[in-house]
């Protein structure tokens, strides 16, 4: 049997705090080191081998777990809610956290999260940041829309950021001032290039060889776009990491959380515990699906018999996408429709 050496590692912006412990809990050196590529590279070469880590979910853990996962027998990622439970005390501080972390790891109660391959995480970083060109975007436009109205200017809703209209319409404005024409021009312009920008994004995330047969599959499915299929791909990383489409539905936030005590069970809302960027993508594109789908307007409309709203409606096709896009991701097939 081999003898590792646990590493329990809190990281931060600037210092990561680390405790290695023996199997039988022994400490054999504990302390901090800078978070750069030099110190790490210098203090991984120090430690005893062979050695297995740990570490916390935070903004800072890819680039820290991409560089010390080839120097190390094992690297896990832990979930950071659960980490929380389990290292809640009274005394708090970096080395304390850093020793529970190793003894998570070495006592084999770790809470382990998924960490999706280093060029699935690049991928879905690229998504992200065009996500908030989209919103960026909107921004604009609704701020566009809101100095036309502070000026009392007549116009098109539907037509106003079309190209031409918009500047057809602010040369009209001759009873404005100035300034709201130019910040007028200014929001365009910004609008314009975060538009530009997301679509190249887009553009360069489907062609990209890794991603391109997957996102055929997924399109295959009535409804679901090439945005729906990125972020599925994206952010679920492997398919088969979920046993069922309950867990698949979990990780996507379509379900409330649960509260059972004395035999009693109360459901909350829609649970918070999620990934917020498939639910606002599946719930959205749930809206408009029905359109496409005889299945998913069939969904809608049984919701609807039951006596639900349309959101509870909604949430309801959305699971069934789910349950379609795990069907086809995990079978790399493309969708047929029972009956078909």
């Amino acid at each position: 049997m081999t003898a590792y050496h646990y590493v329990g590692l809190d990281v931060h912006k600037k210092m990561i705090a680390y405790c290695i412990k023996r199997v039988d809990g022994e400490i054999v050196d504990e302390g901090k080191v800078r978070a750069t590529r030099r110190d790490l590279e210098a203090w991984s070469e120090r430690l005893p081998k062979p050695w297995m880590g740990a570490m916390e979910a935070t903004l800072f853990t890819d680039w820290v777990y991409d560089f010390l996962k080839p120097r190390a027998d094992e690297l896990k990622v832990g979930h950071s809610l659960m980490l929380k439970a389990i290292c809640a005390s009274k005394k708090k501080n970096d080395r304390l956290d850093a020793r529970k972390i190793c003894d998570a790891l070495r006592l084999d109660w770790f809470p382990e999260s998924y960490m999706a391959p280093t060029e699935i995480r690049e991928l879905r970083r690229t998504l992200r940041y065009r996500n908030l060109l989209v919103r960026e975007a909107t921004r604009m436009k609704n701020k566009t829309a809101g100095l036309l109205m502070e000026s009392g200017a007549e116009y098109n809703k539907k037509r106003l950021h079309g190209k031409r209209y918009f500047n057809e319409l602010v040369d009209g404005l001759d009873y404005v001032s100035p300034s709201v024409i130019e910040l007028l021009r200014h929001s365009r312009s910004n609008m314009e290039v975060f538009e530009s920008a997301q679509k190249r994004l887009v553009r360069a995330l489907r062609e990209e060889p890794l991603l391109k047969e997957r996102l055929e599959l997924l399109m295959s499915i009535p409804g679901v776009g090439e945005i729906t299929a990125l972020t599925w791909a994206l952010e679920v990383g492997d398919p088969a990491r979920f046993r069922s489409v309950k867990k698949a539905v979990s990780f996507c936030g379509l379900c409330s959380a649960q509260s059972e005590s004395a035999g009693k069970t109360r459901r909350g809302p829609l649970s918070k515990q999620r990934n917020k960027h498939l639910q606002t993508i599946l719930i959205e594109a749930a809206k408009l699906a029905p359109r496409w789908s005889p299945q998913l307007k069939a969904v809608h409309e049984k919701a609807l018999e039951r006596g639900a709203n349309r959101n509870q409606a909604t949430v309801a096709v959305a699971r069934k996408l789910v349950a379609y896009l795990l069907y086809v991701d995990k079978n790399q097939k493309e969708f047929e429709p029972r009956g078909e």
